[in-house]
């Protein structure tokens, strides 16, 4: 019998504020993305956890503001002058702690800014990160902070269907039901059930089921 080979590829995410769904995980934190104009000094910090939709968010407000988006680490290589001309979203700025030059990048764009609009993504709020740059961590600590909660129900249902969707595979709703009562509390777990799913569809020419999550669960608790 011939097997199918499962090829591993990207799929194509889709961040446009319609593909974004609001629940009480996340309602708060959209609001203040949103509300852009009125950020005090221009700027705001955006902290939550892992796959917690940060990085929608980012490009949701990108698309509002006409904002740049940019990793922290990629600063250092990064014409800051240019970069500061529009709003920029700087994501997972809590990573480069204790990169002094990466540190020292964030805090000349932050001024170089000068109010025109900065969008920063991280894990936890700036007392936590542990930068080494105190003019850094006292600008940081002066923006507002909106936090993006784990997941709820309808949040990761809703999460679900999107990732599925961008891998353009229909699924029936109990398979939906069956994740969302079993799997972890994060988005993080959603998106790597997603994949798993899917490739594990590809490599035994299946359609995605709840019968096939069962058998990938079994395997799972087997291990």
């Amino acid at each position: 019998m011939s097997r199918q080979l499962a090829f591993d590829l990207p799929s194509a995410e889709a961040f446009r504020r319609a593909d974004f769904y609001a629940s009480p995980a996340n309602a708060q934190a959209l609001a203040a993305v949103e509300a852009w104009q009125d950020w005090p000094g221009g700027k705001l910090v955006l902290v939550g956890p892992e796959g917690a939709g940060k990085t929608h968010l980012a490009h949701i407000w990108a698309a509002l503001s006409g904002a740049e988006v940019i990793s922290a680490a990629k600063l250092v290589e990064s014409d800051l002058h240019d970069l500061a001309q529009g709003p920029v979203a700087v994501e997972d700025a809590d990573q480069i702690a204790g990169d002094a030059q990466a540190e020292v990048a964030l805090f000349h764009l932050h001024n170089l800014l000068d109010g025109r609009g900065l969008l920063v993504t991280a894990a936890s709020p700036p007392r936590d990160w542990r930068l080494g740059l105190p003019d850094l961590l006292s600008r940081m600590q002066a923006a507002p902070v909106a936090q993006l909660d784990p997941p709820d129900d309808m949040l990761l249902s809703a999460v679900l269907i999107k990732l599925f969707a961008d891998r353009q595979i229909v699924v029936p709703p109990n398979l939906i039901s069956y994740l969302v009562s079993r799997m972890d509390r994060s988005i993080a777990a959603a998106r790597e059930w997603v994949k798993f799913l899917d490739a594990r569809a590809l490599a035994q020419g299946r359609p995605v089921t709840r019968a096939l999550a069962a058998e990938v669960l079994d395997l799972a608790q087997a291990g």
